[in-house]
């Protein structure tokens, strides 16, 4: 039987890129409300009966170099901030995923995609204003590494992995 907890899906991230998206997380996140790294979420809950055809899915896009992204702007979330990514190739790895499961996905997954890597949330909108500011001073749009594809299992807390897929090297 086929554990029943949502799956969700992700681009991952290069280490450098990494490490500076989830030190800016853990700095302007609220600590107790922090339960995750720094991600960029493509699907935020599929079925987990979509396992065995996900991973074949999965194993197909990253046969291809990785996509070219762009960390591209800071963006409002109201009450919270987040760098927007731009990467038309990503766009396209989510589009087939979302056609082949289109059925099965929840109105969150169908609506509009959005990437982006969230720093901070569920915070006042006026601290949410400042941080925005803040990191916009000094942005300029820069190449952001993506170097795979993961699944996990939500639970309601961390995530647990179920398997990461590398892009073949460039």
């Amino acid at each position: 039987m086929p554990d029943p907890a949502p799956v969700i899906v992700t681009a991952t991230l290069g280490d450098a890129d990494f490490a500076r998206l989830d030190a800016l997380r853990r700095a302007h996140f609220p600590p107790e409300r922090n339960h995750l790294s720094a991600h960029l979420t493509l699907f935020h809950h599929l079925p987990p009966s979509l396992l065995p055809e996900l991973d074949g899915r999965l194993r197909e896009a990253v046969r291809a170099a990785p996509p070219a992204a762009t960390l591209a702007a800071v963006m409002s979330l109201g009450r919270g901030v987040a760098y927007r990514i731009d990467s038309p190739a990503l766009a396209a790895v989510r589009a087939d995923l979302a056609d082949a499961f289109a059925g099965l996905l929840t109105p969150q997954d169908q609506a509009g995609w959005r990437p982006h890597v969230t720093i901070q949330n569920k915070v006042a909108p006026e601290a949410a204003r400042a941080l925005q500011v803040a990191l916009s001073a000094d942005f300029r749009p820069a190449p952001l590494a993506i170097v795979g594809l993961a699944s996990h299992y939500y639970r309601g807390g961390p995530w647990e992995p179920i398997k990461a897929y590398r892009f073949r090297a460039g």
